[in-house]
């Protein structure tokens, strides 16, 4: 099997690949939450080259293209005060990229992203998007670049011009954005076409041709979706429906097919969501879905190729591949032979008769590795790792299962257990996700997960009511239900791990972000007979808050959100201004006397850190085992390396000081 040493190739002085790690020491933090140094890599269109994101610890990360006939790697992209974000191919041997600090925490973003082309030889470097704001000082060379405010579509187009379509995104003085203007861009020029949208858009799809031919915009509390026939033709409504509660006629735009087939995402009347098929011309969604994922809402994405559906990625407790065309399918196998411990995820270059494909590969105690698989040589180079200090023997092999809540609502639950240890009686750590509304967990590596499962510790992922991806009925049963049955469906997943045997019952703690940091406050209040201990970060503790603000902080949440979406689903501050006290973990902060470690961002615009300030205040009156940690410039969550490993490691302290030992 031949192998593409990448990094060497470059020569450019990057740190090598740590030494082989003692099979009784786990790794150390730092290579569970240190940036990647391989973050990811893109085939281009016609499968001769790869692009791919590099770095190194102390380096910026660099966009490197390699040529796959002769091996040969060289860089083409890199900033000495930025490094490089998201990446797409333009056309076959042009490259559209923006960037993305990972040295500067949210509180310290001075500049926007940019937008930037360059050819894969280095060539036609070309900036097209000012990283300044509208307020600084400006050279005349920005003045003549697209504003700040311009970002990469999702979408790749044709990728048979030097045309790109961007986003034009109209922001408020939050940072929010209110809606995006389409905008067709020479790469090479800087040229650019205004698209006709019919009215103030926040999604766009383009067709299989690469012609924006689906608008998709909300106007208070209603969703519109609008299409045309082609460029020229008048925009025509498709279809219309509440934006928040239960709603009829709800669907989701994923994909165009061949001609006037557009693939939606749906319920059509059942509890999980499905693919349609919506036949553009007449309007008419098809009565039967052609996927469905049993046990799932779908999740995933759709491969056409010339017209047809080809194959769908999909996610059900973890990621998988359905191919359609049998050709794929073969192609699927032969891989997958090769590469037997990992799912083996194909991203296809856009000619069909191209020779090399990209392989993702991954498993639960496996991080991401990147792969290219020659066709016709029937071989497999390895392109990079994108954690290469794990030792998959070291990492704990994770289950999703379902158990009944005491209500009978079945629950799905991932369970990751420790490696080289007796799945008995072992200390656990509830870890409990954010959102609410989202799904929390897929079969893969986490590093939070195996970061605590290589130190020993059973971690159990309740997907309470209210997560998203099971259906309607575990979704719509979390509404307005916040400290109440979804706490109580966390309790009893907990309780399953005592009665299956899996934890022990006086070594429990409870730790969560966001939401989870909220559930974690609520677990120590309803249930201290379960948690020795609670890990909080970035939580809300007031529900009010939510609603109010605080004059001293600015957040994040839309005005949309705000006055449709969270009375709907988080409840109302005047009609359960009752329930919003009783559950509100700032207001029960007396009955917290568990150790408790709590830690915020400064720069906070989800949950400001006024949330965590009340909430220490609060429960130190109290309780003297408060540990606070404040990271002044992060946002919600650790963007930095620095702050991750510190963070880490204090969890790993305060989690060995009380329910490490017996």
């Amino acid at each position: 099997m031949k192998t593409l040493s990448l990094t060497l190739t470059i020569a450019m002085g990057l740190a090598a690949a740590p030494a082989a790690i003692a099979a009784v020491a786990p790794p150390p933090v730092e290579a569970f939450f240190e940036n990647p140094a391989f973050s990811g890599a893109l085939i281009s269109p016609d499968g001769k080259y790869l692009a791919a994101k590099i770095g190194a610890k102390g380096k910026r990360n660099m966009l490197a293209v390699v040529d796959l006939a002769t091996k040969k790697a060289q860089i083409v992209a890199h900033f000495s005060d930025t490094d490089i974000g998201n990446v797409q191919w333009v056309n076959a041997q042009r490259l559209l990229f923006d960037t993305a600090d990972r040295e500067a925490a949210q509180g310290d973003a001075d500049y926007a992203p940019g937008l930037y082309a360059v050819d894969c030889d280095g060539g036609r470097f070309k900036q097209l998007a000012s990283r300044m704001g509208e307020g600084l000082k400006k050279s005349s060379a920005q003045r003549d670049m697209l504003p700040w405010h311009t970002a990469m579509l999702p979408q790749t187009g044709p990728q048979d011009s030097d045309w790109v379509y961007v986003n034009d995104q109209a922001v408020d003085n939050r940072g929010i954005i209110e809606h995006v203007r389409l905008l067709r861009v020479n790469t090479v020029t800087g040229r650019t076409q205004s698209v006709e949208r019919p009215g103030d858009v926040q999604f766009w799809l383009l067709d299989q041709e690469g012609r924006p031919r689906l608008a998709s915009m909300i106007d208070k509390d209603e969703v519109s979706i609008k299409v045309r026939d082609n460029e020229s033709a008048p925009w025509r409504n498709l279809a219309t429906f509440k934006a928040f509660g239960l709603t009829h006629g709800v669907m989701r735009p994923v994909a165009f097919g061949g001609g006037d087939t557009l693939y939606v995402e749906a319920q059509h009347g059942a509890d999980k969501r499905s693919i349609y098929r919506v036949d553009l011309a007449s309007g008419k969604m098809d009565e039967q879905p052609l996927i469905t994922l049993e046990g799932y809402d779908f999740t995933g994405r759709l491969v056409v190729r010339d017209g047809k559906l080809a194959g769908v990625h999909y996610l059900q407790d973890g990621e998988g591949t359905q191919w359609f065309d049998p050709a794929l399918q073969a192609l699927q196998a032969d891989i997958d032979k090769t590469l037997p411990q990992t799912v083996n995820m194909l991203e296809l270059p856009a000619d069909a008769k191209a020779s090399n494909v990209l392989v993702r590969a991954f498993s639960d105690v496996r991080p991401t590795s990147y792969y290219v698989y020659d066709r016709s040589a029937k071989t497999l180079s390895k392109v990079g790792d994108t954690y290469p200090a794990i030792d998959p023997e070291l990492m704990g092999h994770q289950e999703q299962v379902r158990i009944k809540a005491r209500d009978g609502m079945e629950l799905p639950v991932m369970l990751t257990l420790p490696a080289q240890k007796a799945a008995q009686k072992l200390p656990m750590v509830v870890l409990v996700h954010g959102g609410p509304y989202l799904r929390g967990t897929r079969w893969a590596w986490n590093p939070e997960v195996q970061f605590l499962a290589s130190r020993g510790y059973a971690v159990l992922q309740p997907e309470f009511r209210g997560s998203a991806g099971y259906g309607q009925r575990l979704l719509v049963a979390g509404w307005q239900q916040w400290g109440l049955t979804m706490q109580d469906d966390i309790a009893d997943a907990t309780k399953w791990a005592i009665a299956k045997g899996y934890a022990d019952p006086k070594r429990i703690c409870i730790a969560g972000a966001s939401y989870g940091g909220y559930a974690t406050l609520m677990g120590l209040v309803n249930n201290p007979e379960l948690y020795r201990c609670g890990v909080e970060w970035a939580g809300v503790t007031d529900i009010n808050l939510l609603f109010s603000g605080h004059w001293m902080y600015r957040d994040d949440s839309s005005v949309t959100y705000r006055r449709y979406g969270m009375p709907v689903m988080i409840g109302d501050p005047e009609k359960d201004a009752a329930r919003f006290k009783a559950t509100s973990p700032v207001e029960q902060a007396d009955r917290i006397r568990q150790p408790l470690l709590m830690a915020h961002g400064g720069a906070d615009m989800r949950v400001p850190l006024v949330h965590g300030l009340k909430m220490r205040d609060a429960v130190q009156r109290n309780n003297k085992q408060v540990e606070w940690i404040e990271y002044a410039q992060e946002g919600h969550g650790w963007y930095l390396p620095s702050s991750r490993i510190d963070f880490w490691n204090r969890v790993e302290t305060f989690l060995q000081r009380n329910i490490g030992k017996e």
